[in-house]
């Protein structure tokens, strides 16, 4: 009797443990990848307009008033420009008030567009963009490293900073080197699947003193890996196609989640699919590994750790800022050979210095938020 009570027990920690997890679709590689029956059309448009709508806005200024503005707003308060304690009270009116135009500088600042306070082309080409899901600006205070650099007067050295890191720098403990991760047992990844996040972990280990090793044993994996749909535990529900892709969290907790109704490619060539929302599953790996080891944003375009990338894209190169953040913290592998590493192109470089550490709760987690769906081979 008490072997089945905890034989129940166990049962139900599982199902508590793995939500909502599911099957990923899959497609032949370097062929014409047309949208299966299955997939509704309708509701890719649907959910394309959302953010795709904001296009509209293009040349709006202060003054003006155009139906979509507050829609607009409401973005900016999703990604933290627009106070959430102040919310209740704020006009969420289609007026371009001073409160919006306000909002837009910042994030102009923070994407190192010219801070104009319009809606001009290359300001709403940004807002468009598939993007992270974590605020810029959390309490008031920006967590993006705008192209910040430090100097020395006795020198006159300056290197570029543009990393950051999770509230308290969290970090793996020294005694923890060769991690260990796991898929979820519900997902039944292929190994092909499985090949692409090794990848993704190699490039992390090449060039510090980390290793990582897959296992068998989910509940016992440093880090654990499942794509999950909808309402999956953790808080930050999944929206299916076209919403949040993928969130990790910071050391030591290891969670790395993907949203299964996404458009993934897995092998061939991204930059050719016709589906036009595909996006290459390394290039998210890459990344949200990056914040599973304590790296935050960055604001080089170049960088892995940068919020955004565009469908039908391949980035899972390592630059220089990546380098350096996660060298920060925890040194460099003694193999590295720095110069086979490149720079980034879209540096920037602004008034105060030094890497930024990322603020509140929201700090505690990912969310790349790139909208894409479904799993190509």
């Amino acid at each position: 009797m008490r072997l089945n009570y905890l034989a129940i027990t166990a049962i139900s920690l599982w199902l508590l443990c793995v939500p909502n997890t599911i099957s990923a679709h899959f497609f032949e590689p370097n062929v014409p990848t047309p949208i299966p029956s299955w997939l509704n059309e309708t509701q890719i448009n649907e959910t394309l307009s959302e953010w795709d709508a904001f296009r509209n806005l293009s040349g709006c200024h202060a003054g003006d008033r155009v139906d979509g503005l507050s829609k607009l707003k409401k973005y900016f308060q999703y990604f933290g420009y627009i106070s959430n304690s102040s919310s209740s009270s704020f006009n969420f009116t289609d007026d371009f008030d001073d409160a919006l135009k306000s909002a837009l500088e910042t994030y102009q600042k923070n994407f190192n567009l010219d801070v104009t306070g319009e809606l001009d082309e290359r300001t709403v080409q940004q807002i468009v963009r598939p993007r992270c899901g974590v605020p810029d600006i959390v309490n008031g205070s920006t967590t993006m490293n705008s192209g910040k650099y430090n100097s020395s007067s006795s020198t006159r050295f300056h290197s570029v900073s543009h990393y950051s890191f999770f509230p308290g720098k969290p970090r793996w403990p020294d005694s923890k080197r060769d991690l260990t991760y796991a898929f979820s047992p519900g997902n039944q990844l292929t190994d092909d699947v499985k090949s692409v996040f090794a990848r993704a972990f190699e490039r992390w280990s090449t060039v510090t003193t980390l290793t990582f090793t897959v296992t068998d044993s989910f509940y016992t994996a440093d880090m654990k890996i499942g794509f999950f749909s909808g309402d999956h535990g953790d808080g930050e529900p999944f929206d299916g196609v076209l919403g949040t892709l993928a969130h990790a969290f910071s050391p030591p907790n290891g969670q790395f989640h993907l949203d299964g109704a996404e458009n993934w490619v897995i092998s061939g060539d991204v930059t050719k699919s016709s589906v036009t929302s595909a996006v290459d599953l390394e290039s998210v790996a890459v990344h949200e590994i990056g914040h599973l080891l304590g790296l935050g944003h960055s604001s080089v375009e170049d960088a892995i750790m940068y919020p955004s990338i565009s469908s039908r894209t391949r980035k899972v190169e390592l630059v220089q800022d990546d380098v350096t953040g996660i060298q920060e913290l925890y040194g460099a592998n003694p193999s590295y050979n720095a110069s086979s590493t490149p720079s980034a192109s879209h540096e920037r470089e602004t008034s105060d210095g030094g890497p930024r550490i990322l603020s509140s709760t929201w700090g505690l987690r990912a969310l790349f938020a790139v909208g894409f769906g479904l799993l190509f081979l």
